[in-house]
Parts: structure tokens; C-alpha cells; sequence
């Protein structure tokens, strides 16, 4: 029998143990009839990361190849990311799940978005009529998730605007849950999250435009929040690109933008659960989950809380082993530091363990 030791702290109660692997999982038992194991590693031992809003597979300009596909996935693998929630893409990535060496990754489908209302060859583009048809076949296409556009610019009015009525919006959820999947919406505005609420939508994406009744709204009713702030820093960049043209949108985003830390952290207070996503793909880069973090602890989060949304209550919320207990996966990051003390370790893995298997 061959198996894999590791030893320190074991977040997140952070007991020192001995941790070994054997047959791709987690045991704290030395193995029977094992005369020695080769330790594979010495730090703090963190279970594997979850970047919670993630783009496999897209670039700007739409889907790209199984290659770059590739790159990105091992791009997040060597960044500590282990399990990704894919939160929009219009590439088919069934095959990044069949190996074993790339991060566990949950998919989404298609982005739902309104005609003419979103990024070119990003997502499936419809009318409200077509709307509950189309979440249909996108739950039916994803791994229990559907990704809806909530809101964009609309050229008639100059600025944010709902993508779909709210009757529409409310059909389209009641049918995803029937299909058994969540739904989360991209929001950067005001106007579209109610009707959202009030349908029962699961999560939201970015969220700059809660206010304290819909974010008392979310806890009642335990709708989550991506607040991706590496993301919604770029609202200048938007504001630069449209202010001639779209002088009310700009002015928007502005307010937006100047809010952001105050939602994150009226959010916080709440109570609503955050998680941590890295926006990576299209215009965003992949490997960087550890500046997303990074970035919220900057915002005003304490580290432990943000570092326990990208691990291990992330874990569970996607409905995977929180912790690293006996029997379970060996998904797993390795550190030289305590990450809740320096969140700058996250930058430097020593080891990456993925079903068991050092990979990084």
C-alpha cells in the first residue's frame, strides 16, 4: 500500500495532525501494514479553494478551444482553486470533468440574456416569451445551475435597465426549480433585483445596487451573494467607454461604483452569505482568485471570513465536503503561513492536492 503524508494545522479549526492519503482520500489513521509514507508536505492545510463565479472556457469574443480551455483550468488548479462554479459560458466543457489532473468544475450552461441586451456570443439571447423555454433547456443542460442576465444597458433608456419583465422572470425560475436546478442572475443596478427576490432566485452575481431591504430580503429567504469586486472595480473603465454616449448610464455606474464597499459590508452585517468568485473569463484573467480575496479582506471583511467563503463554507454551499474529515476527498492547498494571518501566502502554494494527487 503506498500512501501520501502531510502534517500542520488542518484549517479551519486549525488542529495540527498528521493527514494522510491513500486511494485519493483523506485519513487520519496511519495505514495498516504501511512501513512509511513519503511525506509530500509541511505547512497549513487548507481545504481546497472555490471560485464561486468562474467563466471556463470564454475570452472576449465568445467560446474558446479545448487548448486555452486547458490553460485556464490549470491556470485556477495552480492558484489552489479545486472546485469552480461555472457561472456562464458558451463553451462545452463536459470533457475539463472526465479528467482527473483539472479542477472538479460545476457548470452552468449558457448566460440567458435579452436580445441585443448583453455581450456579443456569450450567451443564449431571447425575448420574454421565449424565456421559460429557454431555462428549461439550459437547466436541463448544466450540473444544477442556470445563470440569467438580470439587468445590462438598455439603448432606449440610456442606462441600466431589467432584462425581463418580472412575470417572465418569475415563470423562468419556477421552471428551473422544477427541473431541479438554482438560479443566479448577473445585477449591477437597482431596478432588477426585486422581481428577482420575490421569485425565489438563489444567488446573486456582483450586487452593487442592494439596499437594505432587499439585502433583509436575501437572509429571510438565504439567497447568496458573488460580490466579485475585481469586477466591479473596472466601472470607471465602463463609465470612460459610454459617458458620451450614455451620459444617465454613466452616471449610474458612478453611484454604483462609489458604493460598492458599503453594500459589501451592509451585506456582511446582515448576514447574507458572501462567497468568492475571480469573474475569470472574458475580459477578467483566471488564477487570480487569491487578489479577489485579497481585494473583499481590503473592503473590510476579516480574512478567516473571507477565507472560509472561498473554502470551506463555499465547499459546502456547492454541496461538497467542507472540511477535510476521515474518508473524505483529498482536495486540498498547502501553505508555508497561516493564511488567515497573511493572506499574501495564498500567492505561494507549496502543494496542490487534487483527488489525492499532488498536481502543483
Amino acid at each position: 500500500m503506498s500512501a501520501l503524508r502531510f502534517s500542520g494545522p488542518v484549517l479551519p479549526d486549525g488542529e495540527a495532525r498528521e493527514v494522510y492519503v491513500v486511494d485519493g482520500r483523506v485519513t487520519y489513521e496511519r495505514p495498516a501494514g504501511l512501513s512509511g509514507a513519503e511525506t509530500a508536505g509541511e505547512g497549513w492545510i487548507v481545504p481546497g479553494l472555490v471560485d464561486a463565479h468562474n467563466h471556463l472556457g470564454l475570452e472576449d469574443g465568445g467560446a474558446v478551444g479545448e487548448e486555452e480551455i486547458e490553460r485556464q483550468a490549470l491556470a485556477d488548479r495552480a492558484n489552489g482553486v479545486l472546485l469552480t462554479r461555472d457561472c456562464g459560458s458558451p463553451a462545452d466543457t463536459r470533457w475539463v470533468q472526465e479528467r482527473e489532473d483539472l479542477p472538479r468544475l460545476i457548470r452552468c450552461g449558457r448566460h440567458v440574456a435579452r436580445t441585443r441586451r448583453y455581450l456579443r456570443d456569450y450567451g443564449v439571447e431571447v425575448e420574454p416569451d421565449e424565456l421559460v423555454g429557454t431555462v428549461a433547456e439550459q437547466a436541463t443542460a448544466g450540473d444544477g445551475w442556470v445563470k440569467l442576465v438580470g439587468d445590462w444597458i438598455s439603448r432606449e433608456e440610456g442606462d441600466l435597465a431589467p432584462s425581463f419583465p418580472a412575470d417572465a422572470v418569475a415563470a423562468a425560475i419556477d421552471v428551473a426549480h422544477a427541473h431541479g436546478a438554482k438560479v443566479t442572475a448577473h445585477c449591477f443596478g437597482q431596478a432588477s433585483l426585486g422581481p428577482l427576490l420575490d421569485a425565489g432566485i438563489d444567488c446573486i452575481e456582483h450586487g452593487t445596487g442592494l439596499t437594505a431591504a432587499h439585502l433583509e430580503q436575501m437572509v429571510a429567504q438565504g439567497v447568496a451573494l458573488v460580490p466579485t469586486v475585481l469586477q466591479t472595480a473596472k466601472f470607471p473603465e465602463f463609465v470612460s467607454a459610454a459617458r458620451d454616449r450614455f451620459p444617465t448610464y454613466s452616471a449610474t455606474m458612478e453611484s454604483l461604483h462609489q458604493r460598492r464597499r458599503e453594500v459589501l459590508m451592509s451585506a456582511y452585517d446582515a448576514g447574507v452569505a458572501l462567497y468568492v468568485g475571480s469573474d475569470g473569463g472574458g475580459s477578467s484573467r483566471h488564477g487570480v482568485l487569491h487578489e479577489e480575496i485579497h481585494a473583499m479582506a481590503a473592503m473590510g471583511l476579516p480574512n478567516e471570513y473571507v477565507l472560509g467563503a472561498a473554502s470551506w463554507r463555499g465547499r459546502a454551499w456547492l454541496g461538497w465536503n467542507p472540511g477535510l474529515d476521515e474518508g473524505d476527498p483529498a482536495d486540498f492547498v498547502v501553505y508555508p503561513r497561516n493564511p488567515v494571518d497573511d493572506l499574501s501566502v495564498l500567492a505561494e502554494p507549496s502543494r496542490v492536492v487534487l483527488r489525492g494527487r499532488v498536481v502543483a
